[in-house]
């Protein structure tokens, strides 16, 4: 039992094992520098993403006050399709 017990600490200082403790925190910081980018990428087309749904509720809003008997027409045909799909049959 005393070879373990002696072992251990040798093990533990030894060269190797401070080559794989740098290893291992350099394979730390670059998954932390890594995970940042993705986050800032993911920040950057969130952004994106949300200023092209502005964008195309605007030029659905412009396109609903330019033509409002089409905008009615298109409303009325959803809410009868809507209808005959949902209706129940007695």
């Amino acid at each position: 039992m005393t070879f373990v017990n002696q072992s251990f600490p040798q093990a533990a200082n030894s060269p190797a094992s401070h080559e794989a403790a740098e290893t291992a925190k350099s394979m730390g910081e670059e998954v932390r520098d890594f995970a940042g980018d993705v986050g800032r990428m993911a920040g950057k087309q969130y952004g994106r993403a949300q200023d092209m749904a502005v964008e195309t509720l605007d030029e659905t809003y412009a396109a609903m006050r330019r033509n409002p008997l089409l905008t009615l027409g298109i409303a009325l045909g959803i809410g009868f399709a809507f209808g005959v799909l949902t209706g129940v049959r007695r």
